[in-house]
């Protein structure tokens, strides 16, 4: 038995699953847009680690951070105690490229974590309990975020799981009609600016500013869930900003560590401070805001901003679109800057596709509610070059399926 089956045995074995059939393929190493087998073939990342992967694999900014950071030191005390550095300088920066009044960094270890945590902050801010969220929305898979998963689609995966939070509802995104339903009663309404696991669905023209105003009207908070779409992924350096729209809280995770673990959930002072007391320490985390977590992201930040790398994301995206959507095998194309759903209509094409990309080196998934779209998210970096090297292999793959 080689090296790389006892590997996977192993992993089979003593690592826990997500599901039965995990993809099994060994990174050995990954740089750019690229990783690699042991056996040294070369995969096309065009997922991100969904939306991670911003400025690249083995981004030399990143690794200095890290290594720079971890050799002064690592963790000390559970967060909030501390003056630390990376974390006092990468909130103040986040806070600056955000819309006022957007300012106190509540950092932590991940997106569904960043929404609990949002959650509870609406909750304790406002006194109200309603949370309401969209169909088909995905915000983390831990009890309460696993609770704004709308129904009925997000049943698939709450019901095993019920009881989870009460006083949640759904809305349809992109409704201008269901927007009544939030009321006085209404603590937040958490949104993603664009719906990422719905398989990429902008919003209609004029729908997030009247979901802005309609909480504003009844005093509930707007949370929106940046996780995926934050760092540059839509063309801005959030979404918020592309569309115009100020939440009161936002979410960030994935690209916001560069890499490592981190999130955040970041609000106005005045919001934000509604957590120091009634009761004191009623959000606390041990790692959240990891020093070298936070020299990761701010290293990544600095780096999209340095080689303004989101001014060209618009344009990176118009390119995949305007060299796949005429292929006979896809029916549309849903896009937000650098975030796309190619879609062809059934699973049973999009799952073939899937074992098709995985034997030319192109690794893409499908969305939690669209199984009949494959992503493309790569890093922002990707050069022209590489974006039609990939569209060649991606359209080698459907002629196939004719």
């Amino acid at each position: 038995m080689s090296k790389t089956q006892i590997l996977r045995r192993q992993f089979l074995a003593n690592v826990g699953q997500t599901s039965p059939s995990p993809m099994l393929v060994e990174v050995e190493r990954a740089e750019g847009v690229f990783f690699y087998t042991p056996e040294g073939k070369r995969y096309f990342d065009l997922v991100s680690g969904v939306s991670v992967s911003n400025v690249g694999h083995a981004n030399r900014d990143v690794i200095e951070a890290v290594k720079n950071q971890a050799e002064r030191y690592m963790h000390i005390m559970v967060y909030g105690e501390m003056v630390e550095r990376p974390q006092v300088e990468y909130a103040v920066e986040i806070a600056e490229a955000l819309p006022a009044p957007l300012e106190s960094v509540y950092f932590l270890n991940s997106g569904a974590e960043a929404v609990e945590g949002a959650l509870k902050l609406a909750k304790r801010y406002t006194g109200r309990t309603e949370m309401i969220s969209m169909r088909r929305a995905y915000h983390g898979s831990t009890h309460g975020a696993m609770s704004m998963m709308g129904e009925p689609e997000g049943e698939e995966w709450k019901n095993a799981f019920r009881p989870l939070l009460p006083d949640c509802k759904a809305l349809d995104f992109n409704s201008f009609d269901d927007l009544s339903q939030i009321t006085e009663k209404t603590a937040c309404v958490l949104c993603e600016p664009v719906q990422g696991e719905a398989g990429v669905r902008p919003p209609k023209e004029g729908y997030l500013q009247a979901l802005r105003k309609r909480c504003s009207e009844v005093g509930a908070l707007l949370i929106f869930d940046e996780i995926q779409t934050g760092m540059g992924r839509t063309g801005e350096m959030f979404a918020c900003q592309k569309y115009g729209v100020t939440p009161d809280i936002i979410t960030l995770a994935k690209a916001f560590g560069g890499g490592m673990p981190l999130g955040a959930f970041v609000s106005s002072k005045e919001i934000m401070d509604s957590l120091q007391e009634n009761p004191t320490l009623g959000h606390i985390t041990t790692f959240g805001g990891h020093p070298v977590c936070c020299a990761a992201g701010l290293a990544a930040f600095r780096y999209l901003k340095k080689h303004n790398i989101v001014a060209d994301v618009e344009r990176k995206g118009a390119l995949y679109e305007e060299l796949l959507k005429n292929h006979p095998a896809v029916l549309e194309i849903r896009r937000s800057g650098l975030l796309l759903a190619v879609e062809l209509g059934s699973e049973e094409r999009l799952f073939r596709t899937m074992e098709l990309f995985k034997e030319e080196g192109i690794l893409s998934d499908w969305f939690l509610y669209c199984a009949t779209a494959f992503r493309i998210s790569p890093p922002l970096v990707i050069s022209d070059d590489e974006i039609r090297e990939s569209v060649a292999i991606i359209r080698r793959v459907l002629d196939k399926l004719s």
